[in-house]
């Protein structure tokens, strides 16, 4: 990212956007230049293991952004770097180091690197994300020479991945930006707000047509990040996980995908299997699904799903786990 902003990172916004900024107020704390700010946001490269889990889906190679949050620390999006055999990091002076994946937190998606080399850049203050309200303007910071992007959040709402994920209030973001992965979404006053997750066709909510980007709130980073660092992992239970993809479909739950040999795969559920219900509590959505499977305890935990294979409704019992135990570890040697 060229370092060619000398000016308070409010004034950034007024250059891009000065009719949808100019009833802003000055913002105490915005006296760190444009240039201090965005040499936070850096390049992460990460070679994959051979016989990684995650190659179907993410591929033998990923490139993204990160984020510079302590000295020696950066932050990206969790599915850039699990099952990495090789990290690399470049700096705003355009130099590269070596890096280490520190940690990883399903919960909300967050990676953590540790560089193994100094590297340039200031790092960037967590804000308070939960106080960005709709409508309010925000720069997307990914590296590279068109990585900046003046966008307005326009909802925060529930996120229900897939994946067995879900936050409680995501942040969208209008209009869409194409490098989105670990970009860091920056506020006036020069604080991280998130960290680029999706590509979204209705980032204004549910059924508009509004693409768009979802971000990890940078709240959530901030109270895990110390753990992190500490332990590699937050603190507290860890959420069972399955390995079961499921997309919601006018009340109903449909497996698209079963994690070769994880837990649901070994219960016996296949693509195309309908979820029905854990133990005697249907369900009819995503959010309603986690929550029902998470109160059951901590990963370790016995599942007991109603399925419908088929014709034949099947009670299926899954011994859920941990799921940074599913991915391959880096060799030591």
């Amino acid at each position: 990212m060229p370092a060619t902003f000398r000016l308070p990172i409010l004034l950034l916004f007024l250059t891009f956007t000065p009719c949808a900024l100019a009833q802003q107020k000055a913002m105490p704390g915005a006296e760190a230049s444009a240039e201090e700010t965005l040499s936070a946001v850096v390049l992460v490269r990460a070679k994959i293991l051979p016989n990684a889990r995650s190659t179907a889906t993410l591929g033998p190679q990923r490139e993204g952004s990160g984020v510079l949050v302590r000295d020696g620390y950066v932050a990206t999006i969790g599915y850039l770097v699990i099952e990495s055999e090789a990290i690399e990091v470049t700096g705003v002076d355009g130099k590269s180091v070596p890096a280490a994946l520190a940690a990883y937190d399903h919960g909300t998606g967050f990676g953590l690197l540790k560089l193994l080399a100094p590297l340039a850049g200031r790092p960037l203050p967590i804000g308070d994300s939960n106080a960005i309200a709709e409508r309010e303007p925000a720069l997307v910071a990914a590296f590279g020479a068109d990585g900046v992007n003046v966008v307005h959040v326009v909802s925060r709402r529930p996120f229900s991945g897939s994946w067995e994920y879900m936050l409680d209030a995501a942040i969208f973001t209008y209009p869409a930006v194409m490098n989105w992965s670990g970009a860091s979404l920056i506020s006036a006053k020069g604080e991280l707000l998130g960290l680029g997750s999706l590509i979204v066709a209705d980032s204004a909510g549910t059924g508009t047509e509004s693409p768009g980007n979802m971000f990890v709130p940078a709240s959530l980073l901030k109270s895990v990040l110390e753990d992190l660092i500490a332990r590699g992992r937050a603190a507290g239970p860890v959420r069972p996980w399955m390995g079961i993809n499921t997309e919601e479909v006018r009340g109903r739950l449909f497996v698209t995908r079963v994690s070769p040999d994880g837990p649901a795969d070994k219960a016996g559920l296949k693509g195309g299997d309908i979820l029905i219900g854990v133990g005697s509590n249907e369900v009819s959505s995503l959010a309603e699904f986690y929550r029902r499977v998470w109160a059951l305890g901590a990963a370790g935990v016995d599942v007991p799903l109603r399925v419908l294979q088929g014709v034949q409704v099947r009670d299926v019992t899954v011994r859920s786990i941990d799921r940074v135990d599913y991915f391959r570890a880096r060799p030591s040697y």
